[in-house]
């Protein structure tokens, strides 16, 4: 069994970030192939970058980056939840990512993004960019949200269209492939 992370990015109040992630969390739940845990930004409340050494060298002083190491660390895969903010992606994650190195590598990496007319593609397009430099291996396939809010019920709920799932469900597919050759890359 693969052990799969689904991240929430944006940590900002009143963010829609943990309705869709908990949609694409149950989701993931249902492959047997993977162990999966939700880990929200806004509760993990990592600092602005605050390790003196660089985290290529894993000296970590501090035990905020301890706990965020051995969380990244034990994870196999990862479903980065993101909005986008003024054509990009919020700096909560870009802070996340840049705490660890090693953690990071040769990992696959999914994509649920949401947003106004764009969906948050341009979002996702900036942090393959980030990813790739972590050595990690960015899905193609993904899921983007036009206009999610029209998904989200009175309960908040998001409710997917049939588009959605289908996105949601061939992203889980390639997520698992990719989980798997390279956890064998890691060994």
């Amino acid at each position: 069994m693969f052990k799969l992370s689904v991240i929430i990015a944006s940590n900002r109040p009143g963010r829609k970030g943990p309705i869709i992630a908990s949609w694409i969390y149950e989701l993931a739940r249902e492959n047997s192939a993977f162990e999966t845990n939700l880990l929200d930004l806004a509760i993990i409340n990592l600092p602005f970058l605050d390790e003196p050494k660089h985290p290529m060298m894993q000296q970590y002083e501090h035990e905020h980056t301890k706990n965020w190491s051995k969380l990244v660390g034990a994870s196999d895969a990862f479903i980065i939840v993101t909005p986008e903010y003024n054509f990009g992606f919020p700096a909560s994650i870009k802070n996340a990512l840049d705490f660890l190195y090693k953690e990071w590598n040769f990992k696959p990496v999914a994509f649920v993004s949401y947003g106004g007319l764009a969906g948050g593609t341009r979002s996702v397009q900036m942090l393959k960019q980030v990813v790739t430099a972590l050595k990690m291996m960015p899905v193609t396939e993904a899921v983007h949200l036009p206009f999610f809010t029209r998904h989200i019920n009175a309960e908040d709920h998001f409710v997917p269209d049939e588009a959605a799932q289908k996105a949601a469900g061939t992203m889980m597919q390639e997520l698992l492939k990719w989980t798997g050759a390279l956890k064998e890359m890691r060994k």
